[in-house]
């Protein structure tokens, strides 16, 4: 079941979407004493992450990790864990715990290991996942095409996936499918026109290869929730 919520605007979107994570957090830590929050990168959830971080919460019992990863240094402006250092962790929720998945390995298939070994310090199941939408039909790093994308759509798949998608320039690490959804709710953060059409098309049933975001959509175990602004 997914629960479609659309916005004229985007700053109303992030006023709602906001009051929905924070509220989740809260219950989470009303009844477990701590919380978990999976983040994805790209150039929507900016806006959404400086608004969430100024959230009146008891940030120190809350632990934020990311959905995937391109596999560079996190100081460089392509990673997304320099993405939510700079715009999440800040205001309030600088106190927050944060778990990357970059490590100092060479390469995200030798690394994958150790990103597996600091996610099992988070509460699970998460509490809620953030996800975008590729216009290919990818989320997390999961990519059409990708070579591993067959191990991270396994129900035994490890949490950690090293990906190199085609026609992509960075080698990447993902959470696998199986990963994501051992959550509470899934939310999509989708912006503009084209990705509503993309959105329309991964909801209907056909090959989770073609479109990877399937695995999440059309899944039943875990609440599916569509923020989308034009």
């Amino acid at each position: 079941m997914i629960t479609e919520h659309v916005y004229a605007n985007g700053s109303a979107l992030i006023v709602e979407l906001v009051e929905r994570v924070a509220a989740a957090l809260r219950q989470a830590l009303a009844q477990r004493n701590r919380a978990s929050l999976v983040v994805s990168g790209g150039k929507t959830p900016g806006p959404f992450f400086k608004a969430l971080a100024r959230q009146q919460l008891p940030w120190d019992k809350v632990w934020i990790t990311l959905a995937d990863e391109r596999w560079v240094d996190p100081a460089d402006p392509e990673s997304n864990e320099h993405l939510v250092r700079t715009t999440l962790l800040v205001d309030e929720a600088r106190h927050a715990h944060f778990i990357g998945l970059k490590g100092p390995a060479a390469t995200p298939e030798t690394g994958a290991a150790a990103a597996q070994s600091a996610l099992a310090t988070l509460p699970r199941p998460f509490d809620m996942v953030l996800l975008g939408l590729g216009e290919d039909g990818h989320t997390a790093s999961l990519f059409p095409g990708a070579p591993e994308l067959g191990a991270a759509l396994s129900e035994n798949a490890p949490d950690c996936i090293a990906v190199r998608p085609p026609g992509a320039p960075l080698a990447r690490l993902s959470l696998s499918a199986r990963a994501l959804s051992n959550s509470r709710a899934i939310v999509f953060l989708l912006e503009g026109e084209s990705k509503w059409a993309v959105y329309q098309k991964a909801r209907l049933p056909g090959a989770v290869e073609g479109m990877p975001a399937r695995a999440l959509l059309l899944q039943e175990a875990v609440p599916v929730e569509v923020y989308w602004a034009a």
